[in-house]
């Protein structure tokens, strides 16, 4: 699974109270893991619709009853279904990245992404004696998101969802207390991850900037992971000060 804090929009866009600005068809690369089976049941949840990808397309399939379970014929729900990852891609026109860091770079080059936008919640880190911390990727000047954007030329890649709580998304609570950041190059691109935020905290993502930004979204996480270890919580990021927002 992408490694995430329970390993242990815009500012003038108001709070959601209803349907989200938008649907789309996600596939969830790395959709049987913890991250990717929540991100999709809370997409799904809030009427988009979802296909779990996995290196077996019978080990998503359960995964995927598991999650049409959960949304217990949910007034408005998406349908949610279990592909081989090669055959989600396929059916999907967004495609979220929630896989290990280890053989990210391959499964990514192995896939067809040419023109779909692709989110990426990887987050490249390593874990010692002191704790966890964040991997130097291409000396300090790369980061996950930036690697699946350059294996994947004809694809828009952002970033986003790498600090939720896998434990907070396969909750039963409506919305988690916390912001989504969207970094990334494409405005566009960037319009879709902020779109799907909403399913997941009831208000649009937080446009963060450049997909450089990934470089520091990423390894923070190690810092929740060290805060819920020491709390134990769950911990997520609320950012203040956006009026609106």
């Amino acid at each position: 699974m992408a490694e995430n804090p329970d390993n242990s929009g815009t500012p003038e866009t108001p709070e959601v109270t209803g349907a989200d600005p938008a649907t789309y068809t996600v596939a969830v690369i790395g959709g049987t893991g913890p991250q990717g089976k929540g991100l999709g049941y809370r997409f799904a949840r809030h009427g988009h619709t979802v296909i779990l990808g996995s290196r077996a397309a019978e080990k998503a399939e359960t995964v995927a009853a598991e999650v049409t379970e959960r949304l217990g014929g949910l007034d408005g729900a998406g349908a949610v279904s279990g592909a081989t990852n090669e055959d989600a891609v396929a059916a999907a026109s967004v495609v979220l990245l929630a896989v290990p860091y280890d053989g990210h770079d391959e499964l990514v080059a192995a896939l067809d992404l040419a023109g779909r936008t692709v989110i990426s919640c990887v987050n490249p880190l390593a874990f010692d004696q002191r704790g966890a911390h964040g991997r130097v990727i291409d000396g300090g000047e790369g980061s996950a998101a930036e690697s699946a954007q350059r294996l994947a030329p004809e694809a828009v890649v952002v970033g986003a969802f790498h600090n939720v709580s896998a434990v907070g998304l396969w909750s039963e609570e409506d919305y988690l207390d916390e912001d989504v950041i969207v970094v990334g190059d494409s405005v566009e691109a960037k319009q879709v991850a902020i779109d799907l935020a909403a399913s997941v905290t009831g208000r649009p993502g937080v446009d963060g900037g450049k997909l450089r930004l990934a470089r520091v979204l990423e390894p923070f996480t190690a810092v929740l992971i060290s805060i819920n270890r020491k709390y134990k919580a769950h911990s997520g990021i609320r950012v203040t000060g956006l009026g609106g927002h």
